[in-house]
């Protein structure tokens, strides 16, 4: 049986859907579209054929990956894995980075970023990742932290009025996904709105009380439960100490000294920026359940919980920056790091990341669009996936199903566990 848009709002499982998937249709005519280089000169496969079929089609970017980066077997079949979720999955383009150091890479795209047109997919391509925005706005929270301007067990009614419980919920059970808050994205009132105004762009505050209607799920620190509450919250409290928007204080504190060029927070009178070249996204969170282009759909019901854009090549530096906290002291990362169960098999979550098989990092699904970064220490490895659809198969999110078969192959003692339940 089909889950109503609203049930699907609630989503809480990770591996799953990082981002409570919610639709926001917007008429490309509104959007604002800024036409940017492509970040990335692609080199062709040199056996490729121009003219050959998108499902063929794989290009490799910066990092001039041959086409049997590790090794011909291993490549090959990659390429049968991968090819198999898409015609699994129906997912319409996928890009895949994968670097393994002193072994090789694999980076490569298949499919279409458009359905009509037929446009092959590509690695350069900007896209939007969802709930990877929790890795930049808790990164941002944590250099406060070691600036002393706030400590991860201050309650969140120091900086935030009206929060139900807040004397007791702290900073540090937002962000491990344990305030006990209702979700906004899991209120009916909030799915009928969003899909009955698709144009529309939400405050945080607006957000926020569609969960606050409700009593809270439980007591502070005692079940995770995968909220976007949390992250708006956090949100509000680096606004608060820092007396920024978060867009720029993420950017002058996060992307510039981790040199992403090519990632931004769309906000303000921003919220639509989406920077060409992008593949068109597809989805069916819509009213009917029909499948839309959602390309231009507004982000603003995500904000700090994951409004974000960024590129391959950005997320395999994010990758390993976020995962070994080269922006925090070695203390405050031992904090993000300390990773609780999460009640789903394979999957430990800590301050706004998880680890599973061993990979550090996070996922991200916002309608028409999903993306998986992570990095393994163990083998200083990171992939990056990208895609453009979030519509779910036999339970799952087509980006776990990619990111599975991949590791499955290429680090089979560490397999990004997708085993948990999905929305």
């Amino acid at each position: 049986m089909r889950r109503t848009p609203s049930r699907r709002l609630l989503a809480a499982a990770l591996l799953a859907a990082s981002v409570l998937a919610a639709p926001v249709l917007a008429t490309s005519a509104n959007a604002t579209s800024v036409v940017h280089p492509a970040p990335h000169a692609q080199n062709q496969n040199p056996d490729q054929n121009p003219d050959q079929n998108p499902d063929q089609n794989q290009d490799q970017n910066q990092d001039h990956c041959s086409s049997d980066g590790l090794g011909r077997g291993v490549a090959a079949r990659l390429d049968k894995a991968i090819a198999d979720v898409r015609k699994q999955a129906a997912i319409p383009g996928v890009a895949v980075g994968l670097w393994m150091p002193g072994k090789g890479c694999y980076v490569r795209a298949t499919g279409v970023a458009d359905k009509v047109t037929g446009q092959p997919m590509s690695t350069d391509f900007y896209s939007r990742i969802g709930s990877e925005t929790k890795t930049f706005t808790v990164t941002a929270l944590l250099q406060l932290v070691d600036e002393h301007r706030i400590g991860l067990d201050d309650p969140i009614s120091r900086y935030v009025h009206g929060v139900p419980n807040g004397r007791h919920i702290t900073l540090r059970h937002l962000a491990e996904m344990r305030s006990g808050l209702f979700p906004y994205s899991a209120d009916a009132d909030f799915a009928h709105d969003l899909l009955s105004d698709p144009t529309r762009t939400f405050t945080p505050q607006e957000l926020l009380a569609y969960g606050y209607k409700h009593r809270n799920t439980g007591a502070p620190g005692k079940v995770f439960v995968y909220n976007n509450s949390n992250l708006v919250l956090l949100g509000l409290v680096i606004e608060k100490v820092t007396g920024h928007h978060i867009a720029d204080v993420i950017n002058r504190r996060v992307l510039r000294p981790a040199h992403l060029d090519q990632t931004l927070f769309p906000d303000g009178p921003n919220v639509r920026e989406f920077p060409e070249p992008h593949a068109h996204g597809y989805t069916n969170q819509t009213l009917t359940g029909a499948v839309a282009d959602s390309t231009d759909w507004n982000p603003s019901w995500a904000w700090s919980a994951g409004a974000m854009i960024s590129t391959m090549h950005d997320l395999r530096s994010w990758a390993k920056t976020v995962a070994t906290g080269e922006l925090l002291s070695p203390e405050t990362q031992k904090q993000r790091l300390k990773v609780l169960p999460t009640g789903f098999p394979g999957l430990d979550y800590g301050l706004g990341i998880f680890e599973t098989g061993g990979w550090i990092g996070h996922n991200g699904s916002i309608p028409g669009y999903e993306s998986v970064t992570v990095y393994l220490p163990a083998l200083k490895a990171t992939l990056v996936v990208l895609i453009n659809t979030d519509i779910t198969t036999g339970g799952q999110e087509p980006s776990t199903l990619l990111a599975r078969a991949i590791t499955q192959i290429a680090t089979p003692g560490h397999v990004y566990d997708g085993s948990t339940p999905t929305r």
